[in-house]
């Protein structure tokens, strides 16, 4: 599904707030930081960095397919800051076990530096899909390259020598692939010794898109496979909502016993890639015994209480709200999503800053007539964007739609200023229509339109204008527009004020 609507002004002020975090200085994590400490729970770096990725996937998928430029950049540097050592050191301490479902095997386990080695889905995954996606996405395999995906560590003050890990796009992949070959396709474990279905949902759109690229089809096998591994225990619980969990060692499936939102929501929302009927079949039941109606239209969402566990209470991100809303987006589910939507505007605190949009972390459960104000940063800063830029059945078209060759030889907005908002970009019929507008204040911002034929005519047009034609080489002047015509391609300077469209039309 490609859209040819324009991007609204919050669906840009969603992909700018992506951008603005993604150039944070290292070590910078202002506005991520959630309630869970360590970063092992719901709403970790991980998990935003990689949800910020998967949204502009989206995006540049089924909104703006013809403008590459705008996504690429933003996509390595969140590559990048997935690799810091802030984002996955935690697995030194979580693969040590200890927890209510790994205690019994504490002896057995010791201290594990490599976060992708074994276990730790929860991360490995989002690391290796992101580096498909971008393989796939920009026709780019500079993930594939010997030791681009490494891992490292050094501290002058305690640790000894420098921790490295190298790894690339497909090592990382073929190892991920042993360890569910091993597992028998059941999946890999999360912490030690708990396979949660949720977390290996991105390992195989990530396989999936391997194969798009490389013409194989491990994809197809391991979907194969765990569905005849998990037809024994089930997917779903006696309550028809998804099973949480399994123990490896024991093969106890663990429920959504206290019917938390986020185990379906999370599920359905990244199974429905590969598993559309299934997924879509049980939404409308489970989805309705989360949803808290409002007034004029306005859902919420209920969260389950926080677990008692070991006289302890539980404090982490559920991100229940935010993960409803992305499972009625890849649903379909307009009415859900827009009364989601008339909440979190209501009461979520909407904030621009440095032209992006994004819900403030409120730590407050709800307001004084009991309407939910608790929002957290992976809803507040990803989820809510990614609903919003999302389409029905998103992930799914990812997955089950892939474009052709041909899509990679179309023109195309190849570099994209920061400062430019481009709104709309679709290559269709022998023409390539997008719309841009620079921010107010600044220089006019610098786009590239580029694999235009080596000869052949074309002619850029704004908003009916001839700005230059390529049969000549000839560049119009405009009082407001500055076109640079070379071989192969154009550049063009677009100005501060309203968006304005632009029409490149080619004759090969």
């Amino acid at each position: 599904m490609t859209l040819s609507v324009p991007l609204d002004r919050e669906q840009l002020g969603h992909l700018r707030h992506f951008d603005n975090l993604s150039r944070r200085l290292p070590n910078d994590w202002s506005l991520m930081q959630g309630k869970g400490q360590g970063q092992d729970d719901f709403g970790s770096y991980r998990f935003q960095l990689a949800y910020m990725a998967y949204a502009l996937a989206l995006t540049h998928r089924h909104r703006l397919p013809a403008a590459p430029g705008a996504f690429q950049p933003t996509f390595q540097r969140l590559i990048d800051k997935i690799l810091e050592p802030d984002v996955w050191l935690y697995w030194r301490d979580v693969s040590q076990g200890g927890s209510v479902f790994n205690a019994h095997l504490a002896d057995q386990l010791g201290e594990e530096w490599d976060p992708v080695v074994r276990d730790n889905i929860m991360y490995s995954a989002y690391v290796q899909s992101m580096a498909h996606l971008y393989a796939y996405l920009f026709d780019d395999d500079r993930y594939a390259a010997p030791g681009a995906l490494t891992f490292r560590y050094w501290s002058f003050f305690w640790g000894g020598a420098e921790r490295r890990f190298s790894y690339d796009q497909d090592s990382l992949a073929e190892n991920l692939y042993w360890q569910l070959v091993e597992g028998g396709f059941v999946g890999i474990a999360c912490e030690p010794n708990c396979v949660f279905q949720i977390c290996n949902q991105p390992a195989i759109l990530g396989f999936r898109m391997q194969d798009l690229r490389t013409g194989g089809s491990r994809a197809e096998e391991i979907v194969r496979g765990y569905q005849k591994a998990w037809e024994q225990y089930g997917r779903l619980d006696g309550n028809g909502h998804y099973n949480m969990m399994i123990s490896a060692d024991t093969r106890e499936v663990r429920p959504n016993q206290t019917l938390a939102p986020w185990v379906d929501a999370w599920c359905g929302a990244l199974m429905n890639s590969w598993n559309r009927d299934f997924v879509h079949r049980n939404y409308p039941r489970q989805v309705r015994e989360f949803l808290v109606p409002g007034s004029d239209g306005a859902l919420s969402v209920r969260s389950a209480p926080a677990m008692e566990v070991m006289g302890q209470t539980v404090v982490n991100d559920t991100c229940d709200f935010g993960w409803v809303a992305a499972w009625a987006s890849e649903m379909g589910d307009t009415e859900t999503r827009t009364g989601l939507f008339t909440h979190a505007d209501r009461y979520f605190a909407p904030t621009w800053r440095d032209g992006g949009l994004y819900y403030p972390r409120n730590d407050t459960p709800a307001d004084a007539d009991g309407n939910r104000t608790d929002i957290e940063p992976m809803s507040g800063n990803v989820l809510l964007g990614y609903a919003r830029l999302n389409v029905p059945d998103g992930l799914n078209g990812l997955y089950q739609q892939p474009w052709d060759r041909a899509h990679f030889s179309n023109p195309a907005l190849t570099e994209v200023d920061p400062e430019v908002e481009v709104s709309r970009a679709v290559f269709a019929d022998g023409a390539l229509d997008f719309r841009l507008r620079s921010r107010e204040g600044g220089e006019p911002g610098r786009v590239v339109i580029g694999r235009l034929p080596g000869r052949g005519d074309w002619t850029l047009r704004r908003d009916g204008e001839v700005l230059a034609s390529g049969a000549d080489a000839t560049v119009h002047s405009s009082a407001d527009a500055s076109v640079r015509a070379g071989d192969g391609g154009v550049e063009l300077r677009c100005p501060a004020g309203p968006a304005r469209d632009y029409t490149l039309a080619v004759t090969r």
